[in-house]
């Protein structure tokens, strides 16, 4: 019973990975603190 528990868990686990790593897009987990060479930031003359 536990054994089934602890798959399913870890199942869920690595599906929900595998859907941040793919599927989800890269803008809803990027700050813009940790990008120095944004638009916009110390005139970096890309506009």
């Amino acid at each position: 019973m536990i054994q089934s528990i602890l798959v399913y868990i870890i199942l869920a686990i690595s599906v929900g990975y595998l859907a941040q790593k793919f599927l989800v897009p890269k803008t809803l987990f990027s700050s813009k603190k940790n990008n120095p060479k944004a638009c916009g930031q110390d005139d970096c003359g890309c506009s």
